[in-house]
């Protein structure tokens, strides 16, 4: 393990920067049993910051893989009613949540693709309440990474365990700020470097952009009134938290009805267990209409296949190639670390916060409004050196926004 102090410093990012936790605020927080020692730590800064009360899920890489081979098919159909009350209950009274990953990348390889996928369609309609509440910003919420042995040698595979485990940890440290003397101070200045990015497409009102690179040649709508968010966002009660720790990115949706062409990942995508590897979707009228992968196609199909929602795009991210974790030359097979290496994209729900009154909108209205509805929201990675991107105006004229995978404009 790390020092103290250095474990300290991640875990008060994590309280103050990540959730940012308000005095008399519940937390309720999701942690590995692996990161037992960490969880403590932070559920410490929690109270030192005035938490009402933490309360803690433990997860277990170990006890998951029994689940998906051994539990009957009836089980994977169902959630209990009182796990969904639980989720409910904290997201109600205005918890803020924070979730501490650390998973084997290839932790349910070998499992079959469609036990897997009957047990997230479940999860995913039983947790809609509580859904409702993260992507509509209604709380708090924010995810941190640490390492576990699988992981790190996954990362670094010509170390052994203690070494793969070290080095791992020293990235994040690096990627994270947390080896500033300030991390606090640091995520201020990162944040607010995100918020230029952020205003000045807000400003622009794109109404679509056009992706091209080896590979990819795609016209992505916008639907009217589009939000671009990025860095720190308010909840409705106005307090700023960091969803994503790390974060590098600004993001909108599309239109769920306004994606054409065709687009191939650049990076792995880690999706339920099992890695998807250099695939591509190709996209009419926003649809999924054809699809292939190298590694991982039955896994892809079965994520395209959840529901209608799926098939169509919630979210686009803009990240430059030379953001601190592209630049580190490490394929992490994490999506909270990759898709903030590299431009990505999202299968599925749309954040309906990300258009302009979306939060009080229904389904209807949503639909109406471009924006897609689904169980599932699946980043994956299509962004490189040699992307370009044009944004296009309102009159038709194309304007660069990227150029070999960097900004091509100066937000000042």
């Amino acid at each position: 393990m790390p020092s103290t102090d250095m474990l300290e410093k991640y875990a008060e990012l994590a309280i103050h920067t990540g959730v940012n936790l308000q005095e008399n605020q519940t937390l309720m927080m999701n942690a590995p049993v692996d990161g037992a020692e960490f969880a403590r730590i932070v559920a410490r800064k929690a109270y030192e910051a005035g938490a009402k009360q933490v309360h803690i899920n433990w997860t277990d890489d170990t006890m998951q893989r029994l689940f998906f081979e051994n539990a009957a098919q009836e089980v994977l159909e169902t959630v209990p009613q009182w796990l969904v009350d639980r989720q409910n209950y904290f997201a109600e009274n205005g918890a803020a949540v924070l979730s501490i990953r650390s998973t084997n990348p290839d932790l349910l390889n070998g499992i079959d693709s469609s036990r897997i996928a009957t047990y997230n369609k479940a999860a995913g309609e039983a947790m809609k309440n509580f859904r409702k509440y993260i992507m509509n910003d209604k709380i708090s919420w924010s995810i941190v990474a640490i390492p576990n042995t699988e992981w790190a040698q996954k990362v670094f595979p010509n170390d052994s365990e203690e070494d793969a485990v070290a080095k791992l940890w020293e990235q994040i440290f690096t990627i994270t700020r947390v080896d500033k003397d300030d991390p606090l101070k640091a995520w201020e200045e990162h944040n607010e470097l995100l918020a230029q990015a952020r205003d000045y497409l807000n400003q622009k009102q794109y109404k679509k952009l056009i992706y091209k690179a080896p590979g990819t040649d795609l016209e992505v709508a916008l639907p009217e009134g589009h939000k671009w968010k990025g860095g720190a966002s308010p909840t409705e009660d106005g307090i700023n938290f960091n969803a994503n720790i790390p974060t590098e990115e600004v993001f909108t949706l599309p239109h769920k009805y306004g994606v054409n062409g065709t687009v191939t990942s650049t990076k792995p995508l880690s999706y339920g267990g099992n890695l998807i590897e250099n695939f591509s979707l190709t996209f009419e009228e926003g649809k999924v209409v054809d699809f292939s992968a190298e590694k991982g196609y039955e896994t892809l199909q079965e994520l395209l296949n959840m529901d209608e929602g799926a098939r169509r795009l919630g979210e686009l991210a803009i990240v430059p190639h030379k953001s601190p974790i592209s630049q580190s030359g490490l394929i992490f097979f994490n999506t909270l670390y990759d898709e903030n290496a590299s431009c990505h994209l999202a299968l599925g729900k749309a954040y309906p916060s990300s258009v302009k009154g979306g939060a009080d909108m229904d389904e209807e209205q949503l639909d109406k409004n471009g924006v897609n509805n689904s169980l599932v929201h699946v980043d994956f990675m299509m962004g490189s050196g040699e992307l370009d991107i044009d944004g296009v105006t309102e009159d038709g004229t194309k304007e660069p926004l990227f150029r070999d995978g960097n900004w091509a404009i100066d937000f000042n």
